[in-house]
């Protein structure tokens, strides 16, 4: 409604957000009735958009510390990938937080490896409610690892054919590894590797470098 010229849609939605004082009519002599955010809805949409930013923020840095330690590991690692899987009969598109791979010049010793961030209790559980994405990583990784921000989530919350991480400020703590199998890297995947740009981690004494 902020970013619309106001137009009433007259709708449940929008009678909860009138009586709550979010929303007000205005009246002009000869045009039709509009409808235009009072100043405490503009309150409530910048509530709304700073805890967004946080929890983006947050979960970005946690990204970004997973991929800084699969690098250290001597891996390669990937961030923001779209990759195409098909675990059943059906296509379907990821985005894995965290895909990495072993640097190495043997492909039957590649071992992908995915890593899928949360940082809310919210989030874990919309994703645990999917298992079609958990049969698409698995179809697409030798290892699956959720990493939980601490006091979100322990491992007996995540099924058993994933590992888990518990992300504590101090250090990156694996309280249950991944299962692991074969896997290949398909045609499609090289394909979104080969145009991607690796993630690259520098040691702390050289940011200012």
């Amino acid at each position: 409604m902020y970013r619309s010229s106001g137009w009433p849609c007259q709708d449940a939605l929008e009678v909860d957000l009138l009586v709550a004082g979010l929303l007000e009519r205005v009246h002009v002599p000869g045009q039709l009735e509009t409808l235009r955010v009072t100043d405490a809805g503009l309150a409530v949409i910048a509530g709304v958009q700073a805890r967004n930013r946080a929890a983006l923020t947050q979960h970005e840095t946690l990204v970004q510390r997973i991929a800084d330690d699969q690098v250290r590991a001597g891996r390669i690692a990937y961030q923001g990938l779209t990759l195409l899987s098909k675990p059943g009969d059906a296509w379907l598109q990821l985005r894995p937080d965290v895909y990495s791979i072993r640097n190495t010049t043997r492909e039957d010793r590649l071992e992908p490896v995915i890593h899928e961030i949360k940082v809310s209790r919210a989030d874990l559980k919309a994703d645990l409610r999917r298992p079609e994405k958990r049969g698409g990583y698995q179809a697409l990784a030798s290892a699956c690892y959720y990493v939980l921000a601490e006091g979100i989530g322990e491992a007996d919350d995540v099924p058993a054919e994933c590992g888990v991480i518990i992300a504590r400020p101090d250090r990156l703590d694996c309280v249950r590894p991944a299962p692991t199998r074969l896997c290949g890297v398909a045609f499609s995947t090289w394909m979104t590797l080969a145009k991607s740009t690796r993630h690259t981690w520098l040691e702390p004494s050289m940011d200012r470098l």
